[in-house]
């Protein structure tokens, strides 16, 4: 039976023991980086992130109590990360208009991506890229990476209710998204005349 995250933790604080710590990597970076991958939309920004995180998580291991989740704390750490980056650079309009314009081209990393990355259709990158950060950023946890409203919250430093209301407002855009039906080719090559309607032909 493998060691719980606690239990690695444990042994990472009290023995430095370098093998526990590089198991609690192993077992959560996949997810990590798929969560940043759809949150900032750039793969090697997310591997930047994602291994800055590793790092702080490293050297402040002791200032986890054990009062959540090690993957809580985890996430925290990488959202954080996430929003210096961002406000250094500018980076969340810049992958914003990124994630638009280079859908495509991205595709071709899916099979890096980690689990929760792997098999994400182009319309729901289209579809995530619609929502603001905070939407976005609560939608992932709790509908792709599986966290509890109540964790989510204590990632992002937000209300629950806030969070509730983010994720409660992520899903109808996104569902009005991907049930938008973009007109065929041979109804957008009729003109439309002034009464709304089609010609018949």
């Amino acid at each position: 039976m493998e060691p719980s995250d606690i239990e690695l933790v444990t042994l990472a604080k009290a023995a430095q023991d370098e093998r526990a710590f590089a198991a609690l990597v192993r077992r959560h970076q996949a997810r990590l980086r798929a969560f940043l991958i759809r949150l900032c939309g750039n793969p090697h920004l997310a591997d930047d992130i994602a291994q800055e995180t590793f790092m702080k998580a490293h050297t402040g291991l002791s200032g986890f109590k054990g009062g959540g989740s090690f993957r809580s704390w985890l996430y925290a750490i990488a959202y954080r990360e996430f929003l210096q980056d961002a406000r250094k650079t500018k980076a969340a309009a810049r992958l914003e208009d990124a994630l638009k314009e280079n859908a495509a081209a991205r595709k071709a990393d899916r099979h890096e991506a980690g689990p929760l990355e792997a098999g994400m259709s182009l319309d729901l990158r289209r579809a995530l890229a619609g929502l603001d950060a905070m939407e976005r950023a609560t939608i992932l946890l709790c509908d792709a990476a599986g966290f509890s409203h109540t964790e989510a919250a204590s990632v992002l430093s937000t209300p629950l209710g806030s969070v509730k209301t983010y994720v409660a407002r992520a899903r109808d855009k996104m569902r009005a998204a991907l049930s938008a039906e973009p007109p065929t080719a041979k109804e957008s090559s009729l003109p439309t005349p002034a009464n709304g309607k089609h010609y018949a032909l």
